[in-house]
């Protein structure tokens, strides 16, 4: 089995990329040209139409700030009310999926509203919000996915404020800091031995440089739209790296985050067969990021359910499962949701970590159900008699 992940990791290596090359001045580390002297050593400096911010367009309201607090210890933008950047980079390599992972910051901290921030590409877009009690540093990384392009085809970046309904005195406006682009392939090599995309989760989202805290991905319905590739995710997940987890297989793993509603992450087999039985094996640990307590995730696989539970001492430790199933379409749903809202003493929310996911076929046909042998067996005795 760890041959099997050792060979879809070299695959992978070779069909993505993590790169800060596609996009001029991803960190905001050249500052803006033609501000006054006074403004250049100002925390927070509006933006204006006599300034420039190199590799970027901007409109509305936009200041550039400097703070040792920011992930790269140096600079960022505020998207402040109509505030909005953006960026047109071109797409290097045929049939790849462009994902942008960065850090936001939030804009205050005595705040009534927090104000969100829109992530577009030319045809996705997302909204996203600085969550309280998912990080232990104050700023968080997210992810999302730009789409697929073809080698030459520009791809537009726009960054903005959400509006909302609110005074804008007491808004809290994003910050945004340190992007980066990751290409994955649209189609990945598999192993002819596991039934499933991705299964070791090593394609996802990329990884800040500066950042221990994993990349968090937001609820996306659908398999083709998510950053994490081949699932789609309920909830709030955080995708963590071996450099600053424990990761039982690999380089990376998907811990659920479950807080006021059940969290999760879903995909589909290929190549299954209606009618036919299957075994389906993860594994169940935590991200030895001391979350203590009592993980319960349930799985489903095909018409199968099963509720999977493990005590975490937050430490690193991981468990192997499995679950036998009768395939009720040609694509199965794998499904993995947590119902178990942990914490941390750091008050940060963590969850149980999935890894290892592989379903291979048993071979035949499913036999008969236990209730309808008992049946055949019964009226057998009876006509004896």
């Amino acid at each position: 089995m760890a041959i099997w992940f050792q060979r879809i990791f070299l695959l992978l290596l070779v069909s993505s990329c993590a790169s800060s090359d596609f996009l001029e001045n991803s960190n905001f580390e050249s500052p803006p040209l033609n501000l006054s002297s006074n403004a250049s050593s100002s925390a927070f400096v509006l933006l204006d139409q006599n300034t420039t911010l190199p590799g970027w367009t901007f409109q509305g309201t936009v200041q550039y700030v400097t703070s040792p607090d920011l992930p790269d210890s140096g600079h960022a933008v505020q998207l402040g009310e109509d505030g909005q950047i953006n960026q047109t980079f071109i797409a290097k390599g045929d049939d790849l999926n462009y994902i942008l992972t960065f850090a936001l910051i939030p804009g205050g901290q005595n705040c009534s509203v927090s104000a969100g921030l829109s992530v577009s590409g030319p045809d996705s877009n997302s909204v996203f919000s600085y969550m309280h009690n998912y990080s232990k540093v104050s700023w968080q990384s997210y992810s999302h996915n730009l789409g697929k392009w073809g080698n030459g085809e520009p791809i537009n970046l726009v960054l903005e404020s959400q509006a909302i309904d609110a005074d804008t005195n007491s808004t809290c406006w994003p910050i945004v800091d340190t992007l980066l682009i990751k290409t994955v392939g649209v189609t990945l090599d598999q192993d002819s031995g596991n039934l499933l995309t991705n299964g070791g989760f090593e394609s996802g989202p990329g990884f800040l440089p500066n950042s221990t805290e994993g990349v968090l991905i937001d609820a996306v319905p659908s398999l083709i739209q998510s950053a994490l590739t081949q699932w789609s995710i309920i909830g709030t997940v955080r995708y963590i790296d071996s450099d600053h987890f424990h990761v039982p297989e690999g380089k990376a793993a998907v811990e659920i985050l479950a807080d006021t509603a059940p969290s999760g992450i879903q995909t589909a087999t290929r190549d299954t067969s209606e009618g036919y039985r299957y075994n389906l094996t993860f594994t169940l640990g935590d991200a030895n990021d001391a979350c203590v307590g009592h993980f319960i995730v349930g799985v489903q696989a095909g018409s199968a359910a099963q509720n999977f539970t493990l005590e975490s001492n937050g430490t690193g430790s991981g468990e192997k499962f499995g679950l036998v199933f009768e395939a009720d379409k040609d694509a199965a749903q794998i499904s993995f949701t947590s119902y178990s809202v942990t914490i941390t003493k750091e008050d940060v929310l963590c969850g149980p970590v999935i890894d290892e996911v592989i379903v291979h076929p048993l071979g035949g046909k499913a036999s008969l159900k236990p209730t309808w042998l008992l049946l055949i067996f019964a009226l057998l005795y009876v006509a004896v008699l």
